[in-house]
């Protein structure tokens, strides 16, 4: 479980696709002109940062036309958070038994 979220943490270790993923969440596709408006990233940028959010497949491109949207997809995120869930269990777990050790 954890090596497969790996990627997923990998790319969303980068502000600018922490950002991206928090834009494409709260709606709906989006085309590279929509995710740069009103920034100062510039449209290649953000493309390659998309392509490293696609790889860890956190988003998907859909052609509509001309233009391609990108999209949230949230199968991935899942399993991170599973991964961490599982992780989270694991240090409970050790604390418990370090809490019953100093206890005795």
């Amino acid at each position: 479980m954890l090596r497969s979220a790996a990627p997923v943490f990998a790319a969303l270790g980068d502000e600018t696709r922490l950002r991206l993923i928090a834009v494409l969440c709260a709606g709906s596709a989006m085309s590279i002109a929509q995710l740069t408006a009103g920034t100062e990233i510039t449209r290649q940028s953000v493309t390659q940062h998309l392509q490293v959010l696609a790889s860890a497949g956190l988003v998907h491109d859909v052609k509509v036309g001309r233009e391609r949207l990108w999209a949230f997809t949230p199968a991935h995120l899942e399993e991170a958070r599973r991964a961490l869930d599982a992780i989270s269990r694991q240090w409970d777990h050790a604390l418990s038994r370090l809490k019953e050790r100093v206890e005795e």
